[in-house]
């Protein structure tokens, strides 16, 4: 006999972790702290205490605050948007109109983006870049892409990864984490790659991602082997494929660690001040890399 919708006992699988009561492919560990049914990061809002499902805020009960049951957060206390993956569908699209155009225009498109400054590199021919004022490369570098690969595997990570972070830390929350990530990458190749190698990609950022992902999942009691190994994939290909930036993917996915740590686990009653001091500590990581780098070069 079926169950009334919204009732509170969902059926789950006895054999295995239960499952969102709104989405049954996705386990969880989080439940509506009124009705105790199953939910997961994209249903979860925030409440007084706990999280609650759509429909108990919906109902404006329980809560003990009204403005609870008109403005949802996710679990990072962010707004709850209509189209979780908005974001995610503007940075693919920059990433795929910069391709497109660096296509058109060709090499001469790509030395003015790429991190070092010349493409493609030639070893000991003085360039400009980030160390002759140009820091804007540091952020264009992260949306730039020569081959139709690089770009198709960066832009499936952005898919896969990108929309259930967007989801579950909202979308100011979500792109910080993104451009950190990748600003992050970009400084460390910044301080360790040679200065006559040009650097391009939004690895930095796509590692940030899969970091944050990692730490999102242990933070809900999600089974952590199949990211694991996702990761250890791809740290594999980092330090065994040549032509390869490994400084950017390490950057990118500490840099993503830290950030996603910081807003998961901020207690409520400090939420902002935990999570925006913990983005202002890694940019400032990266402003005196940066500085100290171009110091050196000078």
């Amino acid at each position: 006999m079926d169950q009334a919708p919204g009732s509170p006992q969902e059926p789950r699988d006895a054999q295995g972790p239960p499952t969102c009561y709104r989405h049954p492919d996705r386990e969880t560990g989080i439940t509506c702290t009124r009705c105790e049914r199953p939910i997961c990061p994209e249903c979860m809002i925030s409440a007084s205490v706990g999280f609650q499902c759509p429909e108990c805020v919906r109902g404006g009960s329980g809560t003990g605050h009204p403005a609870a049951a008109t403005q949802p957060r996710t679990l990072a206390g962010g707004t709850i948007a209509q189209d979780p993956r908005l974001l995610t569908k503007i940075i693919l699209a920059v990433n795929l109109l910069v391709f497109v155009a660096v296509r058109v225009r060709g090499d001469s498109l790509l030395s003015d983006l790429v991190l070092i400054g010349q493409w493609p590199p030639h070893p000991f021919v003085p360039t400009e870049g980030v160390a002759d004022g140009q820091a804007y490369r540091l952020v264009t570098s992260m949306f730039t892409h020569q081959e139709i690969w690089h770009i198709a595997f960066n832009m499936l990570g952005l898919w896969w990864l990108g929309g259930p972070l967007e989801a579950a830390l909202g979308r100011a929350r979500y792109l910080t984490l993104y451009v950190l990530s990748g600003l992050g990458g970009s400084a460390l190749t910044y301080l360790l790659e040679d200065a006559d190698k040009a650097s391009l990609g939004a690895s930095g950022a796509i590692f940030g991602l899969l970091g944050a992902t990692a730490v999102l999942m242990r933070r809900l009691n999600y089974d952590m082997r199949p990211v694991i190994a996702l990761l250890a994939l791809n740290l594999l290909f980092t330090f065994t494929w040549s032509g390869i930036a490994w400084q950017a993917h390490v950057g990118g996915l500490v840099a993503g660690v830290a950030i996603a740590y910081g807003m998961v686990h901020a207690p409520r009653e400090r939420r902002a001040l935990v999570q925006w001091g913990t983005c202002a500590v890694v940019f400032a990581v990266i402003v005196v890399t940066v500085v100290l780098r171009t110091a050196q070069l000078s």
